[in-house]
């Protein structure tokens, strides 16, 4: 039985992409520590990870998708605002925050969290806090390191309106490589 990697996700427009790159380009030229950087084509709001799953079960989780979105019509999101995770003392990943309408993201995530429980999917202990991950601060960065980027993070700030109406969502698989991860869509459902 063949396993793959995949996940539940929101892509995102080109210019929004395009946007979030410039960002990154802006945070690395002041040379921080050891990041690993999201290629800004890769960059999505995820809805679950889903880890390995077996080929199989593709056909169902889209099928789980299609459920969870009915009744949910598009909607908009802002993305706006850099922040880090667990705090700006310790920073081990970067990320741009989501705002806009996010009662239907929200009530479309908890649906997908519900619905797929039963395929065997655990929910995730965590509250759901949408964000967009720009990079992974490296495990050898010292605490010194980590509190210096926290202070260039709090600095920066991402203005501009950066918009854009959600649709689609999207069952990805995702391929580790020595370069990073490569996505790839295996299903798109349409909000209607």
């Amino acid at each position: 039985m063949e396993q793959i990697r995949a996940f539940i996700a929101i892509e995102l427009p080109e210019e929004i992409k395009s946007a979030l790159g410039q960002l990154q380009a802006e945070l690395k030229k002041t040379s921080p520590p050891p990041v690993k950087w999201v290629d800004p084509e890769a960059i999505h709001l995820t809805l679950k990870f889903l880890g390995n799953i077996a080929t199989e079960k593709v056909d169902k989780i889209t099928k789980v998708i299609e459920e969870a979105a009915e009744g949910i019509s598009p909607f908009h999101l802002e993305v706006k605002g850099l922040g880090t995770f667990p705090n700006l003392r310790k920073v081990r990943v970067i990320w741009v925050g989501v705002e806009g309408e996010l009662a239907p993201l929200s009530q479309l995530q908890r649906r997908i969290e519900s619905k797929l429980a039963p395929l065997g999917f655990a929910p995730e202990g965590r509250p759901f806090t949408p964000h967009l991950t720009l990079g992974r601060v490296r495990e050898q960065a010292s605490s010194a390191e980590q509190q210096r980027l926290g202070q260039l993070i709090a600095s920066t700030r991402f203005e501009g309106n950066h918009r854009f109406e959600v649709s689609w969502v999207s069952l990805m698989r995702s391929q580790l490589t020595r370069e990073g991860a490569i996505y790839h869509r295996l299903s798109a459902i349409r909000l209607k």
